[in-house]
């Protein structure tokens, strides 16, 4: 238990002078990130999402036509197929979501 309460204040300083540096040079890489065109994590959410709603969107078109007669069978169907592997990704991810959320919770503040 001694070890832990013999810390010379020069390894402190010592430390502190570190970390003071780490975060002045993490600045210019943090300009760096931002002055990049890549798209953020909400942005790219945002655009599955949108991808997500147009495929089943199309995917009823497609169905409502094969009601009417418009168009065959077969592509009623692979409409259907490409729907359902689209529901199943977004099921997934929501899943993914949940469980991040609730270990977020979990933590200690």
């Amino acid at each position: 238990m001694s070890e832990f309460s013999t810390i010379s204040s020069s390894l402190a300083q010592g430390a502190y002078r570190s970390s003071q540096e780490l975060t002045s040079q993490s600045q210019p890489m943090a300009d760096m990130a931002q002055e990049t065109d890549k798209p953020t994590f909400s942005e790219v959410l945002q655009e599955a999402a949108a991808t997500a709603i147009t495929e089943a969107r199309e995917a009823d078109g497609v169905a409502q036509s094969g009601l009417r007669g418009e168009i065959s069978t077969q592509q009623v169907v692979e409409a259907t197929m490409e729907l359902e592997t689209t529901v199943k990704m977004a099921v997934s991810m929501r899943d993914k979501f949940v469980a991040a959320y609730q270990e977020v919770l979990r933590m200690p503040i």
